[in-house]
C-alpha cells in the first residue's frame, strides 16, 4: 500500500537535495529556497505540476509504476533510493540490472584471498573474475579468456567441468545449480539474458529440463564441495557465497573442510601456481 507521508516528505527531501546544475540549468540568484521548483521535477517526469504537487501534499491519485519511474528518473535517485520510493508508492520494486562490473572494494577484497580458491560471477552464472589458485584447483582452466565463462552452461552442456567431481556429488550439485538459477529468474522476471540463458539450457539438456520443472527455489549460500584433482588427489572443501544485494554478485571462497589434508593439498597447488594440469 502507498504511504502518502512518507511519499510526500521524500520527494520534498529529494527535490529540495538537487541544484539546477544537476539538471543542466544555469544557477540564479533569484531562488527563495534551495532545491529544484516543483514545475521543474513535473516537467522532468513528463507530468503535470498540479498532479505532483498533490503528491507532495500527501494527497490526490496514486501515481502509476510508469510514473513513479519517471520520478525517480527526474530526482536522480540512486538505486537504493529508486527502491525506497518504489516502496513507498506501493508499486512493485524493479529488479536490478545484472552486474558485469566487480566495484573496486569487492576487487580487492577478492585480490587478498590469494590463499584461497576465489572467484566472483553474477547471478546469471558469468564469471567476472578468478584467481590464480581457482584457476589452478579447475585443473583445466575453465575459465580463462576464450572459454565459456558461464558456470551453468559449463556445468550442463557436454564439456569438461564435471570430469573433476565425484559423481557421487553430481546429482546434488545439479539441483543445487537450476534452484538457484531459479531463484534469479523469480527476481529479474522479464530480463531477455535470464529467458534466452533458461531457453538454451532446456534446449540442451534434458537433466536441466527435468530439474527446472521441480520449481525448487533456493539462493545458495555455502555448499560442500569435492575436486578429483589430476595431480594433488581428492580434495573436500566448503564453499561460502557472498552475495551482493546492490547487483546480485556472488564471491565464491571455497575454503579447506576441517578434518581433511585438503589445507596442504590446497597449499601444494598455491606453490605450483597457474600451471595447466590434464585430466588423466
Amino acid at each position: 500500500m502507498i504511504d502518502r507521508p512518507g511519499l510526500a516528505e521524500f520527494l520534498r527531501r529529494r527535490r529540495a537535495a538537487l541544484t539546477p546544475s544537476d539538471i543542466g540549468l544555469p544557477e540564479t540568484s533569484r531562488r527563495r529556497t534551495p532545491g529544484l521548483r516543483r514545475e521543474e521535477v513535473a516537467v522532468l517526469a513528463g507530468i503535470s505540476s498540479d498532479f505532483y504537487a498533490r503528491l507532495e501534499q500527501a494527497r490526490g491519485s496514486d501515481p502509476s509504476e510508469s510514473v513513479v519511474t519517471a520520478l525517480a528518473r527526474a530526482l536522480r535517485c540512486t538505486p537504493d533510493e529508486k527502491d525506497h520510493l518504489f516502496r513507498l508508492a506501493g508499486v512493485p520494486t524493479p529488479p536490478r540490472q545484472v552486474g558485469d562490473h566487480i566495484d573496486p572494494g569487492l576487487r580487492q577484497l577478492a585480490a587478498h584471498l590469494d590463499a584461497l580458491p576465489t572467484c566472483v560471477y553474477n547471478d546469471l552464472g558469468d564469471v567476472l573474475y578468478t584467481n590464480p589458485l581457482n584457476d589452478a584447483l579447475a585443473g583445466d582452466g575453465e575459465f580463462r579468456p576464450g572459454r565459456d565463462r558461464n558456470i551453468y552452461r559449463r556445468w550442463f552442456t557436454p564439456g569438461a567441468a564435471r570430469d573433476h567431481v565425484p559423481e557421487a556429488d553430481r546429482a546434488r550439485l545439479s539441483a543445487a545449480h537450476v534452484s538457484d538459477l531459479r531463484a534469479t529468474c523469480s527476481r529479474r522476471a522479464g530480463d531477455p539474458r535470464i529467458t534466452q540463458l533458461i531457453s538454451d539450457l532446456s534446449t540442451h539438456s534434458e537433466e536441466f529440463r527435468t530439474l527446472w520443472n521441480r520449481h525448487e527455489v533456493a539462493v545458495r549460500h555455502a555448499d560442500l564441495k569435492a575436486v578429483q584433482h589430476p595431480t594433488v588427489g581428492l580434495i573436500r572443501l566448503r564453499c561460502q557465497l557472498l552475495v551482493t544485494p546492490e547487483t546480485g554478485l556472488r564471491m565464491r571462497i571455497l575454503l579447506p573442510l576441517q578434518g581433511t589434508d585438503a589445507a596442504e593439498k590446497l597449499e601444494l597447488l598455491r606453490v605450483i601456481g597457474t600451471q595447466q594440469f590434464a585430466a588423466g
